[in-house]
């Protein structure tokens, strides 16, 4: 209950890991891996895209830098004219505007326009009419009008010079009125250009309102160069980004595909046919998972093969038993003497004795491996476990009945601790003792060992028998091998003892091997050798 508890929490346990690793693709789980290495880098390009909107911001803090430098502007003008000499005072005004390229309107107190610099000189900027450029302004001006409503910038009201010039008609000359403060705005120009103005009440010999206007052209040409500069920069990062995605995912969705369509031709049962890439030059996770599919094909192979080779032994070795009934059936029909009649039930009875432990043990074969897969493996002392398993060995044991004598020389408690399951340890060793007393004769001697030598476990079982031909050696270990001492009743082994006692070996990641007794006695020596349990004691 106990080993059943701790497999049922480990497999639990490995169940949410597993949960964990595998996250869930929700809203790209239709996507192909091209498609999603795309997006990504793509993603990235429009997170540069993002200056944009630094752009928009850079705009806004040139506009508001020039109307803070209009308004100071103002307000030297303001203290200019004032020092000024009333004569003078247009020659400043000229000099003014022209260096600044401006225009200047002064309104009296009634509202009326008292002067204006484009009408007492030279016209300092021009409102150019759109209809009369060509087709690549307008193309800016519908980018600029789709950056900003991409970025969200605020919207500005065009500018309409009024039909009447007076100070109501400008808001912002009204406001410098009211609050004896500059007031300012912002609109655009027809050809989308920023037409900037600042108004300021000055003290010259009676108050007036002075209007400012400038047509910052230089502002636009600047956002629209720097927008170009960061359009050709991201355009290339795209083409560049496009480029190597593809490129990725070329390296990356086309060998996959090649072990998609080699693992589908797997599935659908032309393994024998199919040759999964290997990817021997690629070094990163690529190779490292087509060198996986690859081998674990041909474990699959290998175990298909096993599998049918499995089955046409059995096969060949259940015919025997079955065809020997069935003519001990067949001739209790025909014989007459009650001698006879008996003799045919013994030898059905025998066959069928046969038959069933033929049966037994072609089921132990065929679930021991898969078994060793699920089982928990716990601390094993195997010294322990062999005592154990000759006591009870020696209670079964007959009395008076001719059998090999069994001696052990048992280790030093704790000395060969293994990791492993003991049930399965102790049948492998088990049909080890059971093979050498078959072979050994009726006053033989089978010797059993068990000692640590470094990070191993040796178990060695020597019997008295004919012992192994050096090229019979590693065939007594196949299923259904039927080498059995001379003189034993035909059917008593099944010839699966030592091919179940390599698969549990080997399923202790140790290993079984058949070689000459030590001592050179006659006789033969098979080696078990498991992998010790870490922190054990060395063996004295």
């Amino acid at each position: 209950m106990k080993a059943e508890a701790q497999k049922h929490d480990r497999l639990k346990a490995d169940a949410s890991i597993a949960e964990q690793e595998e996250s869930p693709l929700v809203w790209s789980a239709r996507w192909s891996l091209t498609t999603r290495i795309l997006a990504v880098n793509i993603l990235a390009v429009a997170l540069l895209a993002g200056g944009f909107y630094y752009l928009d911001t850079y705009r806004s803090r040139l506009v508001d830098t020039r109307i803070e430098v209009m308004k100071d502007q103002l307000a030297m003008l303001d203290s200019a004219l004032e020092a000024a000499r009333p004569d003078q005072r247009a020659t400043l005004i000229r000099e003014f505007t022209a260096a600044t390229e401006s225009r200047l309107r002064f309104y009296g107190a009634d509202g009326r326009r008292v002067s204006d610099s484009f009408a007492s000189g030279p016209a300092t900027y021009t409102l150019r009419d759109p209809e009369l450029q060509p087709w690549k302004r307008d193309a800016a001006r519908a980018m600029d009008r789709g950056i900003d409503w991409i970025v969200g910038a605020p919207s500005y009201p065009d500018f309409e010079e009024p039909r009447i010039d007076r100070a109501e008609s400008w808001p912002e000359v009204v406001e410098a009125q009211a609050s004896g403060l500059a007031a300012s705005r912002f609109r655009y120009a027809p050809e989308r250009t920023p037409l900037l103005s600042a108004a300021r009440v000055v003290d010259l010999e009676t108050p007036q309102t002075v209007l400012m206007t400038l047509n910052a052209r230089d502002i636009t040409r600047t956002v629209r160069a720097e927008r170009f500069r960061l359009a050709v920069v991201i355009l290339v990062v795209l083409m560049a980004s496009v480029l190597l995605s593809l490129f990725l995912a070329r390296t990356i969705v086309r060998p996959l595909r090649r072990l998609a369509r080699a693992a589908v031709r797997v599935r659908l049962g032309r393994a024998r046919e199919v040759v999964v890439p290997r990817l021997p030059s690629r070094r990163d996770e690529i190779g490292t998972l087509a060198r996986a599919l690859s081998d674990m094909t041909q474990a699959l192979r290998e175990r298909i093969d096993a599998g049918e080779h499995f089955a046409a032994d059995v096969t060949h070795e259940l015919k025997n038993p079955i065809a020997s009934v069935r003519s001990a059936i067949e001739g209790l029909g025909r014989v007459t003497s009650d001698e006879q009649r008996a003799q045919l039930l013994r030898i059905a009875d025998e066959d069928v004795r046969r038959l069933d432990r033929l049966v037994s043990d072609i089921s132990e074969a065929s679930r021991v491996d898969a078994q060793l897969s699920r089982t928990l493996f716990e601390p094993v002392d195997v010294g322990i476990m062999i005592e154990s398993m000759l006591a009870a060995r020696a209670a079964r044991v007959e009395a008076g009945t001719p059998h090999p004598r069994v001696a052990f020389a048992r280790p030093r408690k704790g000395t060969t601790v293994v990791m492993g399951d003991g049930h399965r340890l102790e049948r492998a060793i088990d049909n080890v003792i059971d093979n050498a007393i078959s072979f050994s004769p009726a006053d033989g001697l089978v010797c059993v060992s068990a000692t640590r030598l470094g990070d191993e476990v040796h178990v060695k079982v020597d019997d008295d028998g004919p012992g192994i031909e050096p090229a019979q050696r590693d065939a007594i270990f196949r299923r259904f091998h039927s080498e059995r001492p001379p003189g034993e009743a035909f059917g008593r082994h099944s010839g699966l003892g030592l091919a179940i006692a390599r698969t549990i070996v080997e399923g202790h990641s140790g290993t079984i091997s058949a070689k000459d007794r030590d001592d050179a006695k006659p006789g033969a020596s098979l080696l078990i050798t498991l992998p010790a349990r870490d922190g054990g004691h060395e063996a004295a």
